[in-house]
């Protein structure tokens, strides 16, 4: 039996929904990649750079906090200095726990689900503790 030579004729339509879908597909995987690489480094940046602000935060208010009288003084002229917070050790453990929440050398950069729902917890952990922070230093509220 001989193949019917209007069968490329007839099923030319097919091949070509068929050719178009698998070149489709293959563009649109390419694409995704592309679109997707594009918006994890979006969302890193946007991820890495509240948790820097809050860490420059704590940093702040860590240097705000009143020293031990006895420790080493200037000679007769004084840097320039924030104002400090009041004394108050809750304050201080509350600013402490905030640096810790947020040191970058601790922080993961691993692009696993743990290491990502640690940062998350993390950086959410530590917007709360900058928010009791600001409330107990008299609410001063950094700028954002």
């Amino acid at each position: 039996m001989a193949s019917d030579p209007l069968d490329d004729v007839l099923n030319i339509e097919e091949r070509f929904y068929t050719e178009g879908y698998q070149q489709g597909l293959e563009d649109g995987v390419q694409a995704g990649r592309i679109e997707g690489r594009s918006f994890g480094m979006q969302k890193g940046f946007e991820k890495f750079l509240e948790s820097g602000r809050l860490a420059g935060k704590a940093v702040v208010w860590a240097n705000r906090i009143p020293r031990q009288a006895g420790g080493t003084a200037e000679a007769t002229k004084e840097p320039c200095t924030l104002p400090q917070l009041p004394k108050n050790p809750r304050l201080e453990k509350n600013i402490n726990t905030l640096y810790a929440l947020v040191e970058p050398e601790t922080l993961s950069t691993a692009n696993t689900d743990e290491a990502v729902q640690d940062f998350d917890d993390r950086v959410k952990r530590a917007l709360g503790k900058a928010k009791i922070v600001e409330r107990m230093a008299g609410g001063a509220k950094e700028s954002s």
